[in-house]
């Protein structure tokens, strides 16, 4: 594989490599780390990248390695760059045949994300879209119980991504993160509900299945001279006439990263937080709350295929992660030879998740600035 971005000073790109590490499966041969040439350079040297597979430009670099022999060149390239830099290279990777793993959101505009999905439809290739708590295996199970059936009808969604780090103004202190993140041009129309918000809608959608119809929500930018939002919510209407809520804030003082989600059946509910990540709590109507624990073996094969260690062992984001890319990977191996992926290889986000989640992005805020109750979910 190929990286562009992640560089020595920045903070994804180190988990990213982290995650692709664990298995074994996967070489990072070559890097595009930086836009600054220099920090490219020595970015690639302290990961000991052949000299002549360090690049100071990512279009050289896929130009360069599409023409390399097969058995030498790239499969995929991982993009970990700011919003408005995922478009370009992602588009420039597939028309050059190669796979692609990309950060969320996935583009920087709702159009752009139309325009990779119709590339990724026209060539086969495979696209991972990094939801990395698709990842955790107890997420998985909870798919799963709603899938089968046994809560029955969804009838209520909640879920949440509160955080406290932009609680000050961070982006006036020279902070990288920060800044970019809040900076229109380079994060998009949305700062938190693009960040984290659409972490959050993913969720709802991946452990439910359903899809959002409807939203109505307010949007705030609550720290002074940020020029972004930094916190919202917003009622659900889905498909099948559940409602729920979502809320994502990063002026949550205190807060770390405490994703939640609980849904809501006719039989029973489910509850899971990243705090407690190995735990699923399965609430019924006419018996005992029961807690499901990663490693168990009366999971489904969904949650076993993507548990690492046995039962009683903290699996975390870093092994989440680790799943993205292992189920990527096992899918474009079996692609590549001709054979069927697995159901299990398959369950990762991609593409379609991407195109939502910026049509995520362009409701939430056209309906925060609306005076209208209730706007349709439109792609």
């Amino acid at each position: 594989m190929a990286m562009i971005g992640g560089g020595k000073d920045a903070f994804i790109g180190a988990v990213h490599r982290i995650a692709l590490n664990m298995d074994g499966q996967v070489e990072l041969v070559a890097g595009a780390l930086s836009a600054v040439p220099a920090v490219a350079i020595e970015s690639g040297n302290m990961l000991f990248l052949d000299e002549e597979r360090i690049y100071t430009d990512y279009k050289v670099m896929l130009e360069k390695e599409a023409a390399m022999p097969a058995d030498k060149r790239i499969d995929f390239v991982s993009i970990v760059t700011p919003n408005f830099v995922h478009f370009d290279p992602a588009m420039m990777a597939l028309e050059k045949g190669f796979n692609v793993v990309i950060e969320k959101p996935i583009t920087f505009t709702l159009d752009e994300a139309k325009q990779l999905k119709a590339k990724v439809e026209e060539t086969g290739l495979s696209l991972l879209l990094c939801h990395t708590y698709t990842g955790y295996p107890m997420v998985k199970q909870a798919k799963q119980l709603v899938k089968s059936g046994a809560l029955g009808k969804i009838r209520k969604v909640y879920v949440e991504y509160p955080q406290g780090w932009l609680s000050t103004f961070l982006e006036g202190t020279g902070n990288i993160q920060a800044s970019w993140r809040t900076d229109p041009k380079k994060s998009g129309k949305a700062g938190a509900m693009g960040d984290i918000g659409t972490h959050a809608f993913n969720l709802a959608e991946y452990v439910t299945g359903l899809e959002v119809t409807h939203l109505c929500s307010d949007i705030n930018t609550v720290v002074e001279g940020r020029l972004l939002d930094d916190d919202g919510a917003a009622f659900l209407k889905f498909n099948n006439g559940a409602t729920g809520v979502l809320m994502a804030t990063q002026i949550a003082a205190g807060e770390e990263n405490n994703v939640k989600i609980r849904v809501y059946g006719e039989k029973g509910g489910i509850e899971w937080k990243q705090e407690e990540a190995n735990s699923l709590l399965v609430k019924w109507l006419d018996k005992p709350t029961e807690v499901y624990r990663t490693g168990a073996g009366y999971n489904s094969s969904f949650a076993a295929h993507n548990t690492r260690v046995p039962a009683g062992h903290p699996e975390g984001y870093l092994e989440a992660f680790g799943n993205l890319y292992r189920n990527f990977i096992l899918t474009v191996r079996a692609k590549m030879n001709g054979e069927q992926p697995k159901q299990e290889w398959l369950d990762f986000p991609g593409v379609n998740e991407g195109v939502r989640g910026m049509a995520f992005v362009d409701n939430v805020i056209e309906s925060g600035k609306s005076e209208v109750k209730w706007k349709e979910f439109t792609l």
